[in-house]
């Protein structure tokens, strides 16, 4: 089952993607449908509301106010190469705060006060059950599905301090989407799955979700032991080798830029780079 958040006349809505038309869930986002009980997948799929064509409506962000947004850095080999990093012993953890998070077709707003925008492609993993103290074999139990992220990032602000968090969470450069597909679709199973990231056309980043060094299981139960994971919650895993910060000479975002991140089977997120608007 795909599950998104789309915009319509009242406000936003749950919907379940069914062929080329979403049919309207009695819930105002994914995140509340996660939150509304154990049995959020059954009401999802039974559900019978409105359907209205695909074509006609706008996905909003998947999950507009997770009650935590936490981001793996560091967790493909290339990418720690190519950033100079030793590999770690444990999952390097940062946050987002739900203000930087947009839709998948939304326009990634380029802080005036930064030139160093960067692009990271990311696997997105959705929480589906409340998680505290959980085993790796037990992990993906609470697992609702997988979207796609870009964790788009300020290089320079990022390396203000020794702590990611300020460079990671701008205003309106996340998007996430444009669905969630749900765990069953996979298997039960951590997904293998192609991951490719262009700007302009031009292919950045290319790799696949199993190179990562933490696993979705290793992150849900070591996040798990810190703090208890909600339904809603997102996890953005990491982003492979390739990133604008990488290369020599390096590159960034400019405004006017496609930024497309694309996941086999989940979907893609295509997003126009602006610039801020100054309001002083």
């Amino acid at each position: 089952m795909k599950l998104a958040t789309v915009r319509t006349r009242a406000g936003t809505s749950a919907a379940r993607l069914d062929g080329d038309a979403y049919v309207l869930l009695d819930h105002a986002d994914v995140g509340s449908l996660l939150a509304s009980g154990p049995d959020w997948q059954e009401r999802a799929t039974a559900a019978k509301g409105p359907s209205i064509a695909a074509t006609q409506l706008q996905v909003a962000t998947l999950v507009p106010h997770p009650n935590k947004i936490i981001c793996l850095g560091l967790n493909y080999a290339t990418h720690i190469k190519e950033m100079g990093r030793d590999t770690p012993a444990h999952p390097t953890l940062f946050a987002k705060y739900d203000g930087a998070l947009i839709g998948a077709n939304d326009p990634v707003v380029l802080p005036y006060v930064s030139d160093r925008i960067d692009w990271e492609a990311e696997l997105g993993v959705v929480v589906g059950r409340p998680a505290r103290h959980v085993s790796k074999t037990r992990a993906l139990e609470h697992v609702a599905g997988y979207t796609v992220v870009n964790d788009v990032t300020a290089r320079d602000w990022q390396r203000r301090t020794r702590e990611f968090l300020s460079g990671k969470t701008f205003e309106n450069t996340t998007p996430v989407g444009p669905t969630l597909v749900t765990a069953d679709e996979f298997g039960g199973k951590e997904p293998d799955l192609d991951l490719r990231c262009t700007v302009d056309g031009v292919e950045v980043q290319h790799s696949r979700t199993s190179d990562l060094l933490f696993g979705i299981a290793d992150i849900v139960s070591y996040v798990s032991d810190i703090i208890t994971l909600q339904p809603g919650d997102l996890i953005a895993t990491g982003t492979p080798g390739g990133v604008g910060d990488g290369r020599d000479p390096k590159v960034y975002l400019r405004p006017g830029q496609e930024l497309v991140t694309v996941i086999e089977g989940i979907g893609e997120l295509r997003n126009t780079c602006v610039a801020e608007e100054r309001l002083h």
